[in-house]
């Protein structure tokens, strides 16, 4: 009897031994999926923290401020005018990034004259800019987006390198990174950005 005692409470043992593995086993793939969700997944695919790096866009921005960037408006078609936004300006992401604001939207011409805006040959009513807009640039003559592009520029209008400019030009969906949703530093600017 003794014999049986002792082998059954070392199935006991082993029963509880292999539970304990399971069980560690199990909470080692939890705690990797957690970390994966918001080390890998949420700031590729949802949200991330983006750096202001220079004026272009004062005063709605200031050069080091940090911002929350969202990703999925650019996945569901939710850009809307006048929405800042995050691109690469030729869709190489280990290029450097621009944050303008969206002022054109697929499918419309844009043309400048005189410093107003012109979006199918209406002006637009819109008091981002903070400074004079000395240069029409490309748009100069009538700009037709194609039905994925987006014509961008800086509130700063005086000193902004956006779409008025060749080398920038109409900025496709694919390029574009996500759209602001909030400052999160200084602290006393935190909140939405307009």
């Amino acid at each position: 009897m003794t014999a049986y005692n002792q082998t059954d409470n070392h199935e006991q043992e082993k029963e509880a031994v292999q539970k304990k593995n399971k069980r560690l086993i199990l909470e080692l793939l939890v705690y990797a999926l957690v970390i994966y969700v918001f080390v890998i997944f949420i700031p590729h695919y949802i949200v991330e923290r983006v750096k202001v790096d220079g004026t272009s866009m004062l005063t709605s921005l200031e050069d080091k401020d940090q911002l929350i960037l969202e990703k999925l408006s650019t996945r569901f078609d939710k850009l809307q005018r006048f929405d800042i936004i995050v691109f690469y300006p030729n869709g190489d992401s280990t290029d450097d990034y621009f944050i303008k604001r969206i002022i054109g939207l697929p499918g419309e011409t844009v043309q400048i004259i005189d410093q107003t805006i012109y979006i199918n040959g209406e002006p637009i009513s819109e008091n981002y800019g903070s400074t004079p807009m000395i240069d029409g640039g490309v748009a100069e003559e009538p700009v037709v987006l194609g039905y994925d592009e987006y014509f961008v520029l800086g509130d700063n209008r005086s000193i902004s390198y956006d779409s008025r400019y060749e080398s920038v030009g109409n900025v496709k969906l694919s390029y574009i990174e996500g759209r602001i949703l909030f400052r999160i530093w200084p602290l006393d600017s935190l909140g939405t950005v307009n």
